[in-house]
């Protein structure tokens, strides 16, 4: 176990201590293996005056060199991945070449967002004035990252808010703290002191930033449910607020696809990370004609998976991150059971302790059952029969949430219509899970308010300021 104070947070560009810690499990052992700093209220103020002190002298630094500077975040990550991954998926799960992806994406979108600027509108320009909108920034960015990759969804954060002119306290996952406290301490040796502050603590830090009267902006990446808790902490300041929040996302699977290719990416679209992505496929309507073929392929493909310890060679999937998360999956397949829904399972997991759930398909439950009402997050997926392709879209837009989606058929036209009809932010077609720092990316519905990604995503951490000019010789006032 790594004693106390090998992991300290970083405030004002130096390690702090914390006045009192908590444990760190791996999920798949239930073992410790770490302590984190938890962050006091007087903490929180430190890391917020911090980032307010540095704010004006960040905000003034040429655009050029705030992007070299995220830009060798990015480079930091990259250099540090190899060693950091082990660390990653003891606390988070995942294999080693799942947690060595996290870090390296969390680099590449470092490296990336930094080639984006902010534009400036022209909006007038002739004898008598001049009108220009610029992008500014707002002034503290206060980041909440989730646990299911921990530092690729912190960096979609932090990259665009510091090209920006802000500055961040960030707040990983209380599940995931330590690889995100290493990387803040790599950091401090890079950016200008209360630039980029990194806290930790439990249940108390989060509303504790939301209502923080020095943080300017919340952007939070989480569940639905506490994203309404975010958005009404907020409300009292006025915060302005960022939230990538819950999805249920469907497929729709029409009977023309190669039915042993699709079942293979199918079953990464719905499983990678142990199911434990927002954007994951959670909901799958297949045409009645190829139904039970690509069940049965589903089927036959998980079973050569391997659902163990992340650290273990040959492991493909790793346990549900933490006991609250595993046990929610637990219940929604227990509830199917009970409702006499038939269920499949394919692979084992390991005997003892850790968070393993086994790979499970529910064969063509009613819609209105859990399993397909709510979002599992986990590695349990619905398998429904569709006749039409208009009942399979009402079907499909049927839900509170509109993260994603996806369409799979050999008819692109045929897809890209469909894909039209899909309420929600992101469709691909016949591919799942791709993301791209130069896309906006964001929810529909109740999966969340504004845009993460792309130069939309950028101007999420900046207000619009129009400057007029009234030129010289221009006419009479």
């Amino acid at each position: 176990m790594t004693e106390p104070g090998a992991f300290a947070m970083t405030i004002g560009g130096r390690p702090v201590a914390g006045t009192a810690w908590f444990d760190v499990l791996n999920p798949a052992t239930e073992e410790v293996v770490g302590r984190a700093p938890d962050c006091s209220r007087a903490q929180l103020d430190e890391a917020v005056e911090a980032a307010r002190g540095a704010f004006p002298a960040w905000r003034a630094t040429p655009l050029a060199e705030r992007q070299r500077l995220v830009a060798r975040i990015g480079e930091v990550i990259r250099e540090l991945a190899g060693d950091l991954k082990y660390l990653l998926t003891a606390e988070q799960g995942k294999p080693h070449a799942a947690a060595e992806a996290d870090l390296l994406d969390g680099a590449r979108w470092c490296e990336a967002v930094s080639t984006l600027s902010p534009p400036v509108i022209v909006n007038e320009d002739d004898a008598e004035r001049r009108s220009e909108t610029h992008f500014v920034p707002i002034g503290v960015v206060g980041g909440i990252a989730p646990w299911n990759f921990p530092i690729a969804l912190a960096m979609w954060k932090v990259a665009p808010a510091l090209v920006a002119g802000n500055t961040m306290v960030l707040k990983p996952s209380p599940f995931t703290p330590l690889t995100t406290l290493r990387i803040g301490e790599a950091l401090q040796a890079v950016l200008p002191p209360g630039v980029l502050n990194i806290v930790t603590g439990q249940d108390e830090l989060g509303p504790w930033m939301t209502a923080h009267p020095g943080i300017d902006k919340i952007s939070f990446t989480g569940s639905t449910q506490t994203g309404r808790k975010v958005m009404a902490s907020a409300a009292a300041t006025l915060k302005r607020v960022t939230l990538e929040l819950g999805g249920n996302d469907a497929a729709i699977v029409l009977p023309d696809v190669d039915v042993r290719d699709t079942a293979e990416k199918l079953f990464w679209a719905a499983f990678f990370n142990a199911g434990q992505i927002c954007i994951a496929t959670k909901r799958v309507y297949i045409h009645a004609d190829i139904y039970d073929e690509l069940l049965d392929a589903l089927t036959a493909y998980a079973a050569t998976v391997k659902v163990g310890n992340g650290a273990h060679q040959g492991v493909d999937l790793g346990p549900i991150q933490n006991r609250l998360q595993y046990r929610r999956v637990v219940d929604l397949i227990e509830d199917a059971r009970q409702q006499g829904y038939a269920l499949r399972t394919a692979g084992e997991v390991p005997d003892g302790p850790g968070y393993f759930v086994p790979i499970t398909f529910v064969d063509n439950p009613p819609d209105d059952a859990r399993i397909v009402a709510e979002e599992q997050f986990g590695p349990v997926l619905p398998l429904m029969k569709f006749d039409s392709v208009d009942e399979a879209v009402a079907r499909a837009n049927a839900s509170d949430y509109g993260l994603a989606g996806s369409v799979w058929s050999k008819d692109e036209q045929a897809a890209l219509a469909i894909a039209g009809r899909l309420e929600t932010g992101t469709v691909w077609i016949n591919e799942a899970l791709h993301v791209t720092p130069f896309a906006s990316f964001g929810g529909h519905k109740q999966s969340g308010m504004g845009v993460e990604n792309g130069i939309d995503g950028m101007l999420e951490y900046t207000n619009p300021q129009t400057i007029v000019l009234r030129k010289a010789g221009g006419g009479e006032a």
